[in-house]
């Protein structure tokens, strides 16, 4: 190792094993969440999906708990802090920061978006084009965090700047917006105006994570993160008992629309609620040590996140063939089978074995970054990405003439992705 990249590398503050282990957890948890959502029975020896719907309680009561969707938006925050800080001590331009941010994006994207439009497309070539189009408009419901996330870290550095000079006056506008939408939303009885909370909402979410990075609910007295816990889980009571907001945090078959999609101020609560539990678990210092085999552990959950995330979906349908397979060979045994903690452990067993596979390709398609990647390139590149991926979430990714907002989405995302490598890979002298 060279002495300037020994040197960085010193520099660098050491992991915070808290907000590592809590994006490792959340991991697991939506993993085993979405494989309980639908579960599969044999009815006259044929397989019936049949979508969840848990009993209100004690369900829809532990679907708080277990709601994690802020903690990503959280531990991205206080990541961007960390990133942009360093960056800003090294006098790193915006360019270098879109590309170094957005380039690790293009590898797990591009193979995802890639390998079900190519599925996709010849399914609808060959004639099955409906089917094609509302099964990938459905799957691409993924990307709806990818994409609002694309335009989060965009607007990172300035949030940083916020946050430092005007502290919790951002978010006090930010939630007082989100409110003005959930109630404008609940009076006319259109939840798609929810929408428009997808930029607010998980914005001000990320903002906490910058707080937390500057020292909100880790430093100071005990007391305030739990005051944090205890006013973020009475401020979810109030919407829920007070107000009519839903009452579980996540859509199920009998509840389709509830807080997190797309989100509510509940959300907000929740997430300051679960930063006064990262602080309260961080200054026991339970998790400032960790053995070695569990730090690499945590890293290498945490570099797998996004394939994990994108790849889950097809792990569930791979176990649940298999064990559907089982109980067609096996009626007897169909009842242990199929049921949804079996499908939910030999899902995780297939994310373990497959996915880091995946990644292992997916890293051949990340660029190494340059020296001193080209800002305009950099935020034209970024740019036709986030439209691309914003209109594959919608629209699906078959290509296909009678397809053509899908089209236009994948060919964009191609075009997104080999721009940001030309802007990422940059290697031009600095100007005199």
């Amino acid at each position: 190792m060279s002495a300037q990249p020994a040197a960085a590398a010193a520099s660098r503050p050491p992991r915070n094993h808290v907000i590592d282990t809590a994006r490792a957890a959340s991991v697991l948890i939506v993993v085993v969440f979405h494989s309980l959502l639908y579960q599969v029975r044999l009815v006259d020896g044929r397989p019936v999906m049949i979508p969840w719907a848990p009993e209100h309680w004690p369900w829809w009561a532990l679907s708080w708990p277990f709601m994690i969707i802020p903690v990503f938006f959280v531990a991205g925050g206080y990541a961007h802090a960390l990133v942009i800080d360093r960056q800003r001590a090294a006098g790193a331009t915006y360019g270098a920061y879109l590309a170094g941010r957005g380039h690790r994006l293009v590898g797990p994207l591009l193979l995802f978006v890639t390998v079900v439009a190519l599925a996709s497309s010849v399914a609808a070539w060959a004639g099955w084009l409906s089917a094609a189009v509302e099964g990938t408009r459905a799957l691409m419901q993924l990307l709806w965090f990818i994409s609002v996330y694309l335009v989060i870290v965009a607007a990172a550095p300035a949030a940083v700047a916020a946050h430092d000079r005007w502290g919790w006056r951002p978010m006090a506008v930010l939630f007082v917006a989100a409110a003005a939408v959930d109630a404008w939303s609940f009076a006319v009885d259109l939840f798609w105006l929810r929408n428009i909370n997808m930029l607010l909402v998980w914005p001000l979410v990320h903002q906490l994570g910058i707080a937390y990075h500057r020292g909100w609910f880790r430093t100071g007295p005990a007391w305030r993160a739990w005051a944090a816990v205890a006013g973020g889980a009475a401020g979810i009571a109030v919407l829920v008992f007070g107000f009519g907001y839903p009452g579980s945090s996540v859509g199920l078959a009998d509840l389709p629309i509830a807080n997190v999609q797309p989100p509510t101020i509940a959300m907000v609560l929740l997430a300051v609620a679960q930063c006064g539990v990262l602080g309260l678990v961080e200054a026991s210092g339970l998790l400032a040590r960790v053995p070695r085999r569990l730090e690499w552990l945590l890293g290498a959950v945490n570099a797998l996140m996004m394939s994990v995330y994108l790849w889950h979906i097809g792990a569930i349908a791979i176990a649940a063939g298999l064990l559907l397979a089982i109980s067609v060979a096996a009626p007897a045994a169909s009842g242990v089978a199929l049921a949804q903690p079996t499908v939910a452990a030999l899902t995780l067993v297939v994310v373990v074995l497959v996915v880091p596979q995946i990644a292992r390709l997916e890293v051949r398609l990340i660029a190494p970054l340059g020296a001193t990647p080209d800002t305009a390139e950099a935020v034209a590149a970024y740019g036709v990405l986030v439209a691309g991926t914003g209109l594959v979430w919608q629209a699906g990714t078959v290509i296909h003439p009678a397809a053509p907002l899908s089209t236009a989405g994948v060919l964009l995302v191609w075009a997104g992705v080999w721009l940001m490598r030309r802007a990422a890979g940059a290697r031009r002298r600095p100007r005199p």
